[in-house]
């Protein structure tokens, strides 16, 4: 994307493109503190589970930032609890917890530091983060457009495009990469209810990369697998268990039977650090439940009668068995390979 950033660090402040104002407005929230961007986490400003790990760290450089002239040890506690209180906000994308895994054991190898010292570290630390997922996403694209045909035709659900990541993408990323090989002839968009992350977002990044794509409703889909000559589906991962069933964006589980039933290829892009190797199978990912007045509501205004009962669990299992490969930084795997991957 020219010009935009998800978000970055600058003057020892987190800036945060707030998501929830796309596509008609573009507007940095500043975080000064770690209670901010557990804030903009919560509240869906920032999502996607790369982005998330991301600010995540940067959050708790901040929290360092808070102390730097403390006592080490009440800076130690202090770092402690911000980092718990971020990993509260969002439990399924397995991305966040990596990252504060990272942070910890950058404070822990601190341990001869004075607080400033320990500051300096993690800003660091943050900023590699940062930096590593661009280049990541970047290999995940490469890899992945080796698997597409020229002209083909693709289908993704909500947004694994930069604005789920520090930058570039991982489903969009493989798109982008292709894209640029002219390999791409068609993306169907799936608008991704109720939060509408592809119509408001990944319809706006293609739009801003000039990729040919269509906008569907979620119900659509398999319609046009059947009719449309649909290629492949390509989706990103919040979190994929060691034998490779995979929570992502609800939705997903549906997407990948009507997959498999039309015999197309569906591949999950992700970086390694999506893969949660002490969860065994996806039986083990805790699912996220969100308001439902996600549901209810659209633009503030109630689309049901008054008293209607909604659900809204923010994500769904597929199962390893209808997922044809994942497309990550290291290569390209059958579902079956992922625990056996050299980390």
């Amino acid at each position: 994307m020219k010009n935009v950033k998800t978000l970055y660090w600058k003057n020892s402040k987190l800036y945060i493109l707030d998501q929830l104002l796309l596509p008609s407005k573009i507007r940095y929230i500043e975080c000064r503190s770690y209670k901010d961007v557990a804030k903009a986490i919560k509240d869906m400003h920032l999502r996607g589970a790369p982005a998330i790990g991301v600010a995540a760290a940067f959050g708790v450089a901040l929290a360092s930032a808070r102390v730097k002239n403390a006592p080490r040890a009440k800076a130690d506690g202090y770092i402690r609890c911000a980092a718990k209180t971020l990993s509260l906000t969002r439990p399924t994308a397995v991305n966040l917890f990596w990252a504060l895994k990272r942070m910890d054991e950058t404070l822990s190898g601190c341990a001869k530091k004075d607080a400033r010292a320990v500051c300096g570290a993690l800003e660091k630390e943050a900023l590699r983060i940062y930096r590593e997922d661009i280049i990541i996403n970047k290999e995940i694209g490469r890899n992945g457009a080796g698997l597409l045909k020229k002209n083909s035709v693709v289908l993704t659900h909500c947004n694994a495009g930069a604005l789920a990541t520090a930058g570039y993408g991982t489903a969009l990323g493989v798109m982008r990469a292709a894209h640029g090989q002219k390999k791409i002839k068609l993306v169907y968009v799936d608008e991704t209810r109720p939060y509408l992350q592809g119509s408001r977002l990944t319809a706006w990044e293609l739009k801003q990369e000039r990729i040919p794509h269509v906008l569907i409703t979620d119900n659509m889909a398999g319609h046009f697998m059947k009719t449309g000559s649909i290629d492949a589906v390509i989706v990103g991962a919040d979190r994929i268990a060691a034998n490779g069933d995979t929570a992502n964006k609800i939705g997903t589980y549906s997407l990948s039977i009507l997959a498999r039933y039309h015999k197309i290829p569906f591949y999950v892009a992700a970086p390694f650090s999506t893969v949660d190797l002490e969860t065994p199978n996806g039986r083990g990912i805790a699912i996220e439940e969100r308001s439902s007045d996600e549901v209810l509501y659209v633009n503030n205004k109630c689309i049901a009668p008054a008293g209607t009962v909604a659900r809204h669990p923010g994500f769904d299992i597929t199962p390893a068995g209808n997922i044809t490969a994942f497309i990550t930084e290291k290569g390209v795997f059958k579902p079956s390979r992922i625990r056996r991957i050299d980390r």
